[in-house]
């Protein structure tokens, strides 16, 4: 299968917005500034809350690198080959 270039550019930008937003993600609850992913002040005891958003933003994330990677193989195909 060969994807155009707009499509490989659209995966490409999607897996690298990806990748930002869910590591954002993961920075934020850890810093739990809502006192809801850890139970004390020490991050020893963390949360079904935690566990569950970790495991969203794991999967997310790479979802999002397989997705780029997809989108970046489709740019390398789509280049004019050289000679």
């Amino acid at each position: 299968m060969k994807l155009s270039r707009r499509t490989s550019w659209f995966l490409t930008a999607f897996g690298v917005w990806s990748l930002i937003i869910w590591t954002t993600f993961v920075k934020n609850l850890w810093r739990d500034s809502g006192h809801q992913a850890f139970t004390g002040g020490d991050h020893s005891h963390p949360t079904a809350f935690f566990w569950v958003h970790l495991a969203l933003a794991v999967t997310s994330f790479v979802l999002g690198a397989l997705v780029g990677t997809v989108g970046i193989r489709g740019l390398r195909a789509a280049r004019p080959a050289a000679r």
